[in-house]
């Protein structure tokens, strides 16, 4: 292993498989990538591109140093409680509020940010479905705005409470051409292709493997260093994405806060034509600028946007008997307004051992209340069909029954627990949430969209009815106390 190309990360089986059991210098990011972070999550960060830009002891000065403009950015109530106020200043060239208005754009007819019901355009289903890889447009430009295609959701943006799912598929880098999401924030899942994204608080480079974090109104562009690119988005409204807590875990595991990272400042100044596209309300609007709105030449705050590597993930499990809960395999949560049920989790399901005792390996048949919103980023994935592939889609409602076929559940029975490490060159992930989720009809009418073949579950046999006659000399016998 090299290090140098993303395709190098596919094969380990953690982060600490890079160190070479500390026989060369720690590194904190891939090897191919050229940009400096910051580490931790929800800390409150500076970056100066210039050094001494930075106004000490106050945020908006009479005069900011080198003529810069002070702009503060807030997202939470003024009010809000310390430790969930959330707000960043930035000292630019320009202020954002220097451009030509807004012009109405047309409507994406596929992408959607209504999940009510009364909707015509969403569908609802108990039916597990699912999709093949969705193919990245060839013949025609596409960049990450126009390859935005919505799967399902739940809610509504303007009632602050709710999330969305989308694919992007792109081929073309944006140009001179940014986006604000207005609605709330996104969690950009690359599959396949890097994604180069330029902010205000300053560069990222986002691998598969990787996940980022752009948050609601902060502006972005995305070049395709690797080529055409396709990935998954989770989108939530009325909350950010926290650390789950670790609970009788302890101080650590998980995803530890320090392999989060954050930007350094990089600005351009350029007097040139800028197209700034805003999403609100899932409707979508143009604001022409004459000026780069990268143009932050130094920041602070704790509202900045953000990375992590999903090999740095720690996994934990049974080391007894009986499998966890899946709660264990969350990145990241968003709250909801009931205490008892998150808004929103990201689980991802990367290699790691498996090991316990006297006990039926696989995941146990159930049902619970999640909506589940499952996809593979790279290799093989155990417990889905051979159609759920790397780029597709697999989707379950809240209640619906899960399980694997006979052959697995008879093995699994009969065979004395294996030590083995599972998912090894691959990662999977899960959009879940405590909300009922509705299809879009984009996803519905694709012709990518297949429904799992409950055939798979008909030879589940009645095994219990083989032991009638034990199971009848055993209650004559309770009958008879």
């Amino acid at each position: 292993m090299d290090n140098n190309s993303s395709l190098d990360y596919q094969n380990i089986f953690h982060w600490a498989e890079t160190q070479k059991d500390g026989t060369i210098p720690s590194f904190a990011v891939r090897k191919n990538d050229k940009y400096e972070y910051q580490p931790g999550f929800n800390n409150h960060f500076e970056s100066e591109a210039i050094p001494g830009t930075i106004p000490r002891g106050q945020n908006s000065p009479r005069c900011v140093r080198f003529g810069l403009y002070a702009e503060q950015m807030t997202a939470s109530a003024f009010v809000a409680p310390r430790h969930m106020n959330k707000k960043s200043w930035l000292y630019r060239v320009r202020p954002a509020v220097a451009h030509q208005g807004f012009t109405e754009m047309p409507d994406n007819k596929d992408t959607e940010a209504n999940f009510l019901p009364l909707n015509p355009r969403v569908h609802v289903s108990p039916q597990q479905v699912a999709w093949l890889p969705f193919d990245i447009p060839s013949g025609q430009d596409t960049d990450f705005i126009t390859g935005l295609k919505t799967i399902a959701g739940s809610g509504d943006p303007t009632l602050r409470e709710g999330l969305a799912t989308h694919i992007y598929t792109a081929n073309k880098n944006m140009g001179k051409r940014a986006f604000v999401n207005s609605d709330g924030d996104f969690c950009i899942v690359p599959q396949q292709g890097a994604l180069d994204i330029q902010t205000e608080f300053g560069p990222l480079l986002v691998q598969p493997g990787e996940i980022v974090v752009i948050q609601r109104g902060q502006r972005f562009r995305v070049d395709l260093p690797d080529g055409p690119s396709r990935g998954y988005i989770l989108e939530i409204w009325g909350a950010n994405f926290e650390l789950p807590e670790l609970g009788p875990l302890g101080a650590n595991g998980l995803a530890n806060a320090r392999d989060f990272l954050h930007p350094c400042a990089k600005y351009e100044v350029k007097q040139e034509e800028w197209d700034i596209v805003y999403k609100l309300g899932g409707k979508f609007f143009s604001s022409r600028q004459n000026h780069s709105p990268f143009d932050v030449v130094a920041w602070h705050g704790n509202y900045v946007p953000y990375k992590y590597d999903l090999t740095k993930f720690v996994n934990v499990g049974s080391i007894s008997v009986d499998h966890i809960d899946p709660s264990v395999f969350c990145v990241l949560t968003a709250r909801s307004r009931d205490p008892t049920a998150p808004l929103a989790d990201i689980l991802i399901f990367s290699p790691r051992w498996d090991v316990a005792s006297h006990t039926y390996r696989p995941p146990y048949y159930h049902r619970n209340v999640a909506s589940e919103l499952m996809g593979l980023i790279y290799g093989d994935y155990g417990g889905r069909s051979d159609d759920f592939q790397p780029g597709g889609v697999s989707f379950e409602c809240g209640m619906v029954p899960h399980g694997v076929a006979y052959e697995e559940f008879k093995a699994a029975s009969e065979d004395v627990p294996p030590e083995m490490q599972i998912s090894k060159g691959a990662i999977a992930f899960m959009f879940e949430s405590a909300m009922p989720f509705t299809i879009t009809d984009w996803a519905w009418n694709s012709d990518k969209k297949h429904e799992h073949d409950p055939k798979m579950w008909d030879n589940l046999v009645d095994n219990f009815s083989k032991h009638a006659k034990e199971v009848e000399a055993i209650m004559n016998g309770v009958n008879k106390l």
